[in-house]
């Protein structure tokens, strides 16, 4: 009986799969990921930390801590340093105004998604098409396009009229900025949820009826478990975006109330400090990687994988 002796595999050898491309062919999209994405971001955290020159824009490549004690306090002709709430007033106002809009998207999203995942297939990808429709238009068309609803002359004030309700003030008022907001926002809740839910086992919520489960009932322990990874990820995708927005403020709100995103534009453009503008953006991101890290742990100890993804 004879018997076929395998060679032996060289030491170091890694024989590549059909279609998978080496290192060295991966090496132009990581140079691009590099200058495109982290590139960016390390030019950002530097000029956090250097000083604003005496004219113009631009840094003065000498290290300081200004631009975030900045942020809390203020220091005066003498050096006096002082408790300065003006922008944490405005990072707060920014942080309600993102809550408020991830409060109301998941109050619309969850239902609806519900409702998504339990029509047909056929139908499940109409309304799919139908969500995502607005991603097909440029934001500022879709922001002036509420401007036109939302002014004196809008649909809105004309019905308000024609019901002899008079004329109401909406435009350029924290309320339109809001609902520009959740309208921008509410497909990046929806999706995720629906993806969550699309390949559920409705019998099952069935069979707790039969159980004798009441409708909240089965949407507390059967239905939402099972939605928690979309949710998630639908707050994050809501919340950060939502938090640092900068074109609802200003077309819709008028710039009469200054956000975080208003802030970091302004350092920018106006105001011409750099290394501020820089360290509000650092902030964000800061918050960013901390809300990354929890979902992260989260995931872990739960076993359910959340992914931020639409």
């Amino acid at each position: 009986m004879s018997t076929v002796q395998k060679a032996p595999r060289m030491r170091g050898a890694n024989p590549k799969k059909p279609g998978q491309i080496g290192f060295w062919g991966s090496i132009p999209a990581l140079i691009i990921g590099l200058l495109f994405t982290v590139g960016p971001l390390v030019i950002i955290f530097i000029f956090s930390f250097m000083s604003r020159p005496f004219s113009g824009g631009g840094v003065d490549y000498t290290f300081t801590l200004e631009p975030y004690i900045t942020f809390l306090f203020q220091a005066d002709f003498v050096g006096n340093v002082t408790f300065d709430p003006r922008y944490l007033k405005i990072f707060l106002d920014s942080l309600q105004q993102a809550s408020i809009t991830t409060i109301v998207c998941f109050v619309l999203a969850f239902p609806l998604a519900i409702w998504m995942a339990t029509r047909p297939e056929k139908v499940q990808n109409l309304l799919v098409l139908l969500v995502t429709i607005p991603f097909w238009t440029s934001l500022l068309v879709r922001t002036y396009a509420w401007m036109l609803i939302l002014n004196d002359n809008g649909i809105v004030n004309t019905i308000s009229k024609s019901l002899g309700l008079g004329t109401h003030e909406l435009l350029y008022t924290p309320f339109a900025s809001q609902i520009g907001l959740i309208y921008t926002f509410l497909p990046f809740m929806v999706l995720p949820i629906y993806s969550s839910l699309a390949g559920f086992d409705f019998r099952l919520a069935e069979a707790a009826y039969d159980l004798g489960a009441r409708k909240m009932g089965v949407i507390r322990r059967v239905l939402l478990p099972i939605a928690v990874p979309g949710i998630i990820s639908g707050i994050l995708l809501v919340f950060m975006p939502a938090f640092g927005s900068y074109v609802q403020p200003v077309l819709l709100g008028g710039g009469k109330f200054l956000l975080i995103g208003n802030l970091i534009a302004d350092q920018f453009g106006q105001s011409r400090n750099w290394p501020f503008g820089a360290a509000l953006s650092v902030i964000i991101l800061v918050m960013l990687m901390l809300a990354l890290i929890i979902i992260a742990v989260y995931s872990r100890r739960s076993g359910r994988k959340v992914e931020l993804a639409l």
